[in-house]
């Protein structure tokens, strides 16, 4: 695939990923705001328990009769490793994961339990370390991000979002490398342009916002990004290819706090019977801080959560601090 990621691309995605990838639900949300209704998609229910499973699928189905006699390699600080690493199980692929060595333990725990070999490195390896082994064993690298085939992947969530809701007023989805909200972004301006895109990161990792209202790509250093208890949203910065799409299509980005993440946690579990990991709560805490009007859709990414957080969030509501996890 070259050029800009198209409608098209998005839409042989979906025709390819259909006899794997779960075509989630639009959930409505009872409790919500007058004159603000909200459906959640819960990529939580995809069998890797996140939207990753999509694009790292595209990728490899592409390249089946290569990743086969290659192997794969991926790097990721969860859900797309846990994805990779599903499919590899699944296609009998030898599957390589390259994590940081602070992602959460059930994530590494889920990855070694499907038979992928994990290597664990510093975040500032965490995004190269991949590409080395690539070239010094000869496997196939799987982005997380960064890739035309897994954009188009990704981009098969906004355009189920459109088919079940097409007068959706506003979409929110996470953003991180950007491969999820470039996808979307692109799927639903194409279907209707007037729908706003509004991307959603913690203020403790908002990097991407950054870029996009400077212009440019803005990379930020791991340590300023791993403040943030959303583990899937510390990425330095946005992929080249998502930012191409994500500069034309996406409306703006908004950020939200520690406090608010953790508070959509607990609201998702409570209100909407739903778990969500933080970095699929980050849409559902920018509904609830209101800043736009109309028929909302909150995309939750993912439900990979650490059962200890998720603990300490239902029994201390009242005090919406992240145990020291990382």
């Amino acid at each position: 695939m070259t050029g800009p990621v198209t409608l098209a691309d998005i839409r042989a995605a979906a025709e390819r990923i259909s006899d794997t990838a779960v075509r989630t639900p639009l959930v409505p949300f009872a409790p919500a705001v007058p004159g603000r209704p909200l459906w959640i998609k819960p990529e939580s229910l995809q069998p890797t328990a996140a939207f990753k499973l999509r694009g790292a699928y595209n990728k490899i189905k592409q390249s089946l009769s290569e990743a086969r006699e290659r192997g794969v390699v991926a790097h990721s600080s969860g859900n797309h490793a846990r994805s990779v690493a599903w499919l590899a199980q699944r296609l009998e692929l030898r599957a390589v994961i390259v994590m940081p060595d602070t992602a959460p333990p059930n994530k590494v725990d889920a990855v070694r339990a499907l038979g992928a070999e994990v290597v664990l490195v510093p975040p500032s390896e965490r995004d190269t370390h991949g590409f080395v082994l690539a070239e010094k064993y000869g496997y196939l690298p799987v982005p997380p991000f960064d890739d035309p085939a897994v954009v188009a992947g990704q981009g098969t969530v906004g355009l189920e979002i459109m088919e079940d809701l097409p007068g959706a007023d506003v979409v929110l989805v996470p953003v991180s490398g950007g491969g999820l909200a470039a996808g979307v972004a692109t799927a639903v301006k194409a279907l209707r342009p007037e729908t706003l895109v509004v991307g959603v990161e913690p203020d403790l990792a908002s990097d991407a916002a950054q870029s996009l209202r400077e212009g440019r790509r803005v990379a930020w250093e791991p340590e300023r990004t791993y403040r943030t208890v959303a583990d899937g949203l510390r990425t330095t910065g946005l992929g080249v290819v998502p930012w191409e799409q994500i500069r034309r299509h996406l409306d703006e980005i908004v950020t939200v706090s520690e406090e608010q993440i953790l508070d959509a946690v607990r609201r998702l579990a409570v209100d909407a019977r739903l778990v969500a990991e933080p970095s699929g709560a980050v849409t559902f805490a920018a509904y609830l801080a209101g800043h736009t009007t109309g028929r909302h859709v909150a995309i939750l990414s993912g439900g990979s959560v650490n059962p200890e957080l998720l603990a300490h969030v239902l029994t201390r509501p009242d005090r919406q601090e992240a145990p020291h996890d990382r």
